[in-house]
């Protein structure tokens, strides 16, 4: 399982500049905005979701100030009704726990089941997302995030939202 500390790792290794805000632990995009964080406008707000007869897992990062809206990303990634997938199947599949939903989480998913898509809102610029824990905000290049990602074995794009 990547780790906070395998992601600073991966991301010096890979000569990825990043940036780490430090915080409390959250569990959702408004506990986080309580907190002195900077580039806020920059940090995604991450759903786990699943199609309806679960054989389909995304991982979607969209603005933080953004609405969910689930028939508007079925639309865009072509899939059947979308729904939140549960917490097993994010403890399973990412190794993750509620509020710690991340793109970092494919790095766990040895099977790649899971389909990551960024918000092209980001594209061209940072993104915030937790390193794999909820008490920190890593801030890098949306490209290499997804080069990352990609190089992991993950299927990672941007998509319209």
């Amino acid at each position: 399982m990547h780790q906070r500390p395998d992601i600073e790792k991966l991301l010096s290794d890979r000569g990825c500049p990043y940036t780490i805000s430090e915080h409390p632990a959250v569990f959702t995009i408004e506990e986080l905005y309580d907190h002195d964080i900077p580039s806020r406008e920059r940090i995604a707000k991450n759903l786990f979701l699943r199609d309806d007869k679960k054989r389909s897992y995304y991982l979607i990062s969209i603005k933080g100030d953004a609405k969910a809206d689930l028939k508007a990303l079925r639309s865009a990634l072509g899939s059947r009704p979308l729904s939140f997938a549960s917490e097993e199947d994010l403890s399973r599949l990412l190794g993750l726990s509620k509020g710690e939903v991340t793109p970092f989480g494919a790095l766990n998913d040895e099977e790649h089941k899971v389909t990551v898509r960024i918000s092209s809102f980001f594209s061209g610029g940072l993104i915030g997302v937790h390193p794999n824990t909820n008490t920190a905000t890593v801030f890098l290049n949306a490209e290499d995030l997804i080069s990352i990602l990609r190089d992991s074995g993950a299927d990672a794009d941007y998509i319209e939202s």
